[in-house]
Formats: C-alpha cells, structure tokens, sequence
C-alpha cells in the first residue's frame, strides 16, 4: 500500500471495501478491505452468492431480487445487515452502494461500495461529544497548530480575549500576552510540540481586552495526533485562576505577617538599649515588610526626660511650628546604602531637602503626613514622590502605653506590591512592639541611672585611709545591658586607730536592691560606731535585714492611739506581708576589725566568700572563716576568728561578681583570685588593676567589689603602754607619762591639753571603775589616749547642777578633744579621746562661754 497523502485520513475511520458482482450473481472479485471486514478471505468468498453468505435466511428472498434488479441495470443504495464473523448472533449493518456494469463481452454486472455503519456512528458521536467539550466547555480551550497558531479556539476564549471564536483563528501567543510571557509560552509549546510531554499548571500573567488589572491563568498543554499517530498540533485548556492567585497571596502575605509578628517576638527586644531596640525593628521589616524603612525617637525620650514629648497631653500643645524634636536613630534600605528622598521626610517645602542624617536632629512640619501621625496617633499614607523611586510610605506612630516615643517610616519602591489593609495592621503592630520595648528601655535606664547614683554616693568617697593599712578599691557596676546589684563595701574608722573593713551583697537586682544596701551600709556604719564585736555587728544587722522585706515595718506592734501613735496592724497590712515575702532581702557580709597596734584582724562572716590572704614570699590562702547564714535569714549565731597578719600582708575582700559567671564554676574563679594575687611586690593600687585584667570577670554580667589592703602595724615607738595601780596618786603618774611621751614625740603644744584630759579620765577609773588601770597613747594621723579598768559601768556625760562640785569632767573631755567615746572590752571597758595633730597653727583655745557652760 502507498499514498501521497498523509496517514489518517477519514476513509481509515470509515472502513469502505468494495467487491464486484459478475453475471451470474456471485462474486467475481473481492477487496483486502472487505475480507477485513466481513472476516473471509478472497479464495472463500470468490464465486459465493454474496446473499446467502451474508444475509440472514428472512432477508435472502428480498436479497435475491434486489440482485436481480440490480443486474437489470438499477442503481441501489440501502442498509443490508450482516453477520459478523466470529460473533455469534452479532450483526452488523453495512451501507451499500451498488452500481451496474457491463464485462468486456457486455454482460450485466455490478460493484458494490460497503461501508461499515458502526464505523460512521463512532465518529459522528466523537464528532458530537469533541464539539460539546470544545463549544461547551466554560473553560478556555485553544488548538495551535504544528506552526504554532491557532487552529480553532472555543467560545469561553472568545469571551475573554474579544471578538468571535472564528476570529482568533491564525492567531499567535504574542496577540495576547506580553513579550516576557509570550516568548516562555512559546517555548513550552515547541518542547510539548517536540517531545509529547504533557505539561500542567502554566502560570501566565496578562492582561484581557478592557481590563487594567492584571489576570493570572493555569494551562495545560498536550500533543495531538492523528489516528496514525502522527503530531497534528497542541491543545491547550486555560483556566482564570485569579481569584485563586489573589487568595493564595492574601495566605502567604497573612503567613509572612505572622512570621514576622513571630521574628519580631524574638529579636526585638533583646537589648535594653534604645538604639539597638530601633535597629532590630528595621532588621525583622527590612526587606521581609518593606524596601526601606527608618525609625525616629524624641530627643527628649534619648536625653532622659521624665515626662517625653510624647504623650497626649503634650502632643496637643506641640505649636504650629512643627513636631517636638526628634533624632534619627536608625534607617535601613534593601535597595541602596543611600538615604532616598521621600515627601514625608522633608523639613522644609524646598524640593531640593534630603532626609535627615542618621543621628541628626530634626522637626516634621506641622501640616506634614509625620508630625499628623504623631499627634494623633494613628497611621498616615504617605504618597509617592514622582521623582523618586518611593511608591508609597506608612507613617507610623510608635505607641506605648498612651505614650508616642517616636515615628517609624516603612516605603516601599516602585514595582514593589502597595500597602494593603492587612499591611498597615501589621505595620502598627510591628511598631506597637517596638514601642514597647523603647518604653521599657526608657523605664530601665531612668530606674538604672538612679540606682547608680544612689549606689555611688553610698559607696565610699574618694582613697579611704586608715591607720596601719595601705587602702585600694574598685568598684564596677553592671553595665548599661544589666541591672544595678547591691554590691558595696566600706572602710569605717574606729576607735584607737582601729579600722573595720566591710564587703557585703544583697541578692537581687535594681533600685530596690541599691536601696537596701544603702540601709545596710548606714546601718552596719552606725553600729561601728558603738565599737561592737564583729560577730555582734552581723547580728544586729541581721535583725536589720530581715526588717527590710517587711511591709509596713515602721509600724508599731503595740496599741495605741490615732494621733499618730503606734498602732495594731490591720487584716489587709498582713495580708500584704503574706503576698511580700518573696521581696524579704538576704544579704551576705564580711566584718573585719584590724588593730595596728598588735596587727590582728578579727573576722565575722554572714554567708560571705572567704577573705583571702598573701603573706610575703607566701601563696595566696582563703581564711577558715565560718560562713554563717545570710543576713536576713535569722536564727543562727555568728563566730569569730582573729588572725594576726604579718607585716606587708594583702588582705583581700571581694564580691562574687569577680569569680563567678556563668561561664566557669565558683572553685575557678577562687583559684584564678589566689593566683593573681601572688605578684611581686607592687603598689596597691597595680595590684587591683592586674587583678581584674587577670580574672575572667566578663564585667556586665554582675557588679564587682574589691577591698584590699596591705598591713603596715603602727610602729613600736609610736605606742604608748603603762600599767598603773588603783590608787590616787596614779593620776600624777598618768600626767607624767604623758607628758614625757609626748615630748618624744615633739609634741609639746598638745601637752598641757592631754595631760588635762588624762587626769579627768584616770580619776573617774579610780572613782568609779574596778581594778588595775592601763593607760595607752597612739600615735598615727591622730594622737589617741586610751583608760582601761575592769568596771563595766559605761560612763556617761551628763550636765551639772549649779551647786554640783563634780560632774564636768567628761563635758570637759568633749569639749577639748575632737572625738571621744567608750567601749566594752573582754575583761572591763576603755574610755578614749582623740586629738588632732599641730598643723603648726596656735591651738583654739575655748572660749569663754564654753567655759561658763559647764558650770
């Protein structure tokens, strides 16, 4: 079989044979075809009677004359059934077409032309339903051709791109889509032309006839071939899926905003710094939100005003000049590092006006979108400039409890989606966040300044000094990042040249913390100065501390009046104390008491680390001293230990912050301590520098106290010591022993004064103290005179009757020394006087009514 034209035309669907009939009425000649479809071969059906081979026994007799009509020279045509081969009782109806002839000798015959009827009906319903699908089909339904086309296009495709369906035949993709699209389009069409893939799902973008705004479809491309199989073109079926697309964006924009409502949960925030707070918004927005954005605070808010601009009642009162002042904090740009012009960051109507530099301080025009959005609190669209490459700009007030704390500035650039609803509530809450954490912030730094202040000015001023001792300190508060702790120490002056060094902490963090320090401090200050034990000290401190948590302590416990008295607490009062007492503060301390004269140091410890020691040519030791409690829990006793130290010793008293964090445990940083201590011989002062450079103090994690001292014992010759019997005329030994001491001292002006006082005091042990006497003078930056009995009566200055003929002495004591005082000692008491040293000015004298006034 050959043939010009192409494989697949209609007579391959159709199934025509053909036979011929001689005659006498049998078959003289039969087709391929019509062995094909009436299942006999040509050597079998050759001279059969085509009626009685074929038709069924009722139709043979009519079959019989329709032949001999037909031999007669009458054209026929008409529906004959016919057995099927093969299938039993199955028939088939074939379509015949008869037409006479005549053989070469002229005899009558005829050819028959069958076609198969099933055949037909096949294809005129394939007709039928392929032109239901493609003329009835809502979706739009393109044939293109091997040149790529179109063949044919339906109804709906009409609809959508204009005119008549007939109109769009010869058409190609570049009538209807733009240059982008139309070129990815075609090149999917020749691959599916080429290879027979199947391709879904085409996302195109167009625009239809008439219509501004932007159409998305889905197209599904597939090969056609013909009934041989040979590519005859592509048929593509195109669903609108807009609304879908528009509905899938609307998903992934509300999925990206709460992503960002997530991101920003998490990295705005975290510092307390209000820059760095401004910088973290524009981190989560830019470019996940917006192509640039830039974030302005209140001057005021960054210069630590108490009342910021930013707050109803002042934002009503802003004058018709302009917004408050703000600075420039932070900007951020996904487009370019240059500051972009927008309309709502001019100043000045001057079209030239950039925005204002990072860090620089500037005002919005009253009238502007900006300086709106900040007085009344609500976001302001700001439109593009057509100059610039700004689309659009929300105007975004930065509130926190009823506060504006500034205006934040999210653009985005031509090309870029526009705002949408959905975006300016993302846009306030992104800001609302913020604002928050600038609140905060606002909130710490005022609260941290303050409890620095107040921790400053309780801690000690200037370079302490004390007698026997080379004093240094540092003190390091938490950074800006942290909270104030309750760290301090002190050095306290005491009685002969005496001095108590004192390191404590109270647990916890802020200005509470700095506030019960100062009470501590005061309160360990004032019982110093009843010359205490240290084990009794940290007692009475303790009774302190545990009073400082107590709501309503300056309460009285006892009945009483209510002009002012003490009174019962009331119901709601203990209630207030149950809910408080997690604010019960614990503190720990170290108390220590060093005398030059003998270099002993006696220690108390209230939950305190160990004080640490380096003696010459030594390593450094931590002191055996019993921890106790902390000072607020109550209960326990405190011990002492005294430790004499040798001379040129370093006694160190420190906080946890230098040896704890959270980054090495406590036994570390002690045995880091131990080791920096241990350096040759170096100033003080070096020595606490080369400390905290060695420790891995990672300063800002905890405040940071540090006491040391080196042990200079007052020289031999600069004490005075006697023992005198309990008799009268121990007072002219007592003014002898002075006098003679003070004139090796080569002080002669301080002579006639001290010998005065010594009397006065040495005759009161005689009258109304017990035992042997001691009589002690102390020579540093003071002279010192100490009497020691074994009475236990304190003495105590009173003021003497007219007619009185004693009782002046200790007024006397008071009013010629510049401090005096008793203390309790193991075996009695000690009654003590300080003189200040000749500066070589004349000695006041006391005056007259001085004088009259103690009689």
């Amino acid at each position: 079989m050959w043939q010009n034209s192409p494989p697949g035309s209609i007579y391959d669907y159709i199934r025509v044979a053909s036979f011929s009939i001689g005659a006498d009425g049998l078959i003289e000649q039969w087709s391929r075809r019509a062995a094909g479809l009436f299942g006999i071969a040509a050597d079998v059906a050759v001279g059969m009677d085509p009626v009685e081979a074929f038709m069924p026994a009722e139709l043979r007799r009519d079959g019989h004359r329709r032949v001999g009509e037909i031999l007669d020279g009458r054209e026929w045509t008409g529906l004959v059934p016919f057995r099927i081969p093969g299938e039993r009782g199955v028939r088939g109806l074939a379509e015949l077409y008869v037409m006479p002839s005549e053989t070469k000798t002229g005899e009558r015959a005829a050819l028959c032309i069958v076609v198969d009827v099933r055949a037909l009906r096949r294809i005129e319903t394939d007709l039928a339903a392929s032109q239901a699908i493609f003329g009835q089909s809502p979706f739009g339904f393109v044939l293109f051709g091997t040149d790529l086309a179109v063949v044919r296009a339906n109804e709906r495709f009409a609809t959508v791109f204009g005119g008549r369906a007939e109109d769009h035949r010869g058409r190609t993709v570049d009538d209807y889509l733009s240059r982008t699209e139309a070129d990815r389009l075609t090149a999917t069409l020749k691959r599916v032309l080429e290879t027979g893939t199947s391709v879904t799902d085409l996302q195109l973008v167009g625009h239809a006839p008439g219509d501004p705004d932007r159409r998305y479809w889905s197209m599904n491309l597939y090969r056609v071939h013909s009934g041989s199989g040979r590519p005859v073109g592509i048929a593509g079926l195109a669903t609108d899926v807009t609304g879908r697309h528009i509905a899938a964006r609307e998903a992934a924009s509300a999925r990206r905003n709460l992503a960002l409502l997530n991101e920003a949960s998490a990295r705005i925030g975290n510092s307390l710094d209000l820059e760095t707070t401004a910088r973290e918004l524009l981190d989560v927005a830019v470019p996940g939100f917006c192509d640039l954005a830039s974030v302005d605070l209140y001057q005021g808010l960054l210069t630590g005003d108490d009342a910021p601009p930013g707050s109803w009642d002042s934002l009503r009162q802003v004058s018709v000049g302009g917004s408050a002042e703000l600075r420039r904090v932070a900007f951020a740009s996904a487009v370019s590092d240059a500051l972009p012009t927008t309309s709502a960051d001019r100043t000045a109507p001057a079209p030239g006006d950039g925005p204002p530099a990072l860090g620089a301080v500037h005002r919005f025009p009253y009238h502007s979108p900006c300086a709106i959005a900040l007085r009344t609190g609500h976001v302001e669209d700001v439109p593009g400039d057509d100059r610039g490459f700004v689309q659009s700009t929300l105007a975004v007030p930065m509130v926190a409890h009823d506060t504006v704390v500034g205006l934040v500035q999210f653009s985005r650039t031509k090309g870029s989606e526009p705002f949408g609803e959905r975006d300016r509530g993302l846009a306030v809450e992104l800001a609302a966040r913020a604002a928050v954490c600038i609140d905060n912030a606002r909130l710490y730094r005022r609260e941290h300044e303050r409890a620095l202040i107040l921790q400053r000015s309780l801690l000690p001023p200037g370079d302490p000094e004390a007698a026997g001792l080379d004093i240094a300190c540092r003190y390091l508060p938490g950074n800006t990042a942290t909270e104030v702790g309750g760290d301090w120490f002190d050095v306290i002056e005491l009685p002969g040249h005496r001095t108590a060094l004192v390191v404590g902490d109270v647990m916890g963090r802020g200005l509470r913390a700095a506030v019960a320090m100062g009470e501590l401090r005061t309160a360990v200050r004032t019982l110093a100065l009843l010359d205490l034990e240290p084990a009794e000290v940290l007692a009475a401190l303790d009774e302190v501390a545990r009073g400082l948590g107590t709501p309503g302590r300056a309460t009285g416990a006892f009945p009483g009046g209510s002009g002012g008295g003490a009174q019962w607490p009331s119901r709601a009062a203990h209630k207030s104390r149950e809910a408080d007492l997690s604010e019960v503060y614990l503190a720990t301390c170290v108390y220590a008491v060093y005398d030059p004269v003998t270099r002993r140091c006696t220690f108390a410890n209230a939950g305190h680390l160990p004080p640490a020691v380096v003696e010459p040519g030594q390593r450094a030791v931590m002191l055996d001293v019993p921890p106790g409690m902390p000072l607020g829990v109550g209960g326990e006793p405190f011990e002492e230990v005294e430790v004499e130290l040798k001379e040129g010793a370093l006694l160190a008293l420190y906080t946890d912050g230098l040896v704890e964090s959270r980054d090495h445990p406590l036994d570390e940083g002690l045995k880091a301590l131990r080791e920096a201590l241990v350096v040759p011989r170096r100033p003080l002062e070096d020595v606490c520098d080369h400390v905290l450079a060695t420790l891995d103090t990672r300063h800002g994690e905890d405040d940071i106290a540090l006491l040391m001292a080196r042990i200079r014992g007052l020289p031999a010759d600069a004490v005075g010591d006697w023992r005198l019997p309990r008799e009268p005329r121990s007072v002219g030994r007592a003014r002898e022993l002075a006098r003679e001491q003070l004139l090796a001292w080569g002080l002669g002006e301080l002579v006639d004064t001290t010998e005065l006082l010594v009397s006065e005091l040495v005759t009161n042990a005689l009258r109304y103290g017990e035992g042997e006497i001691r009589l002690r003078l102390l020579l540093d930056r003071t002279l010192v005179c100490e009497v020691w009995d074994a009475g236990l009566v304190q003495p105590r200055r009173r003021r003497a009757r007219d007619t009185d003929e004693g009782g002046r002495g200790l007024q006397l004591v008071g009013m010629l020394s510049t401090g005096w005082g008793s203390r309790r000692t193991p075996r009695g008491k000690t009654v003590w006087f300080e003189l200040a040293l000749p500066d070589g000015a004349p000695a006041a004298e006391p005056t007259l009514e001085q004088l009259l006034s103690m009689y």
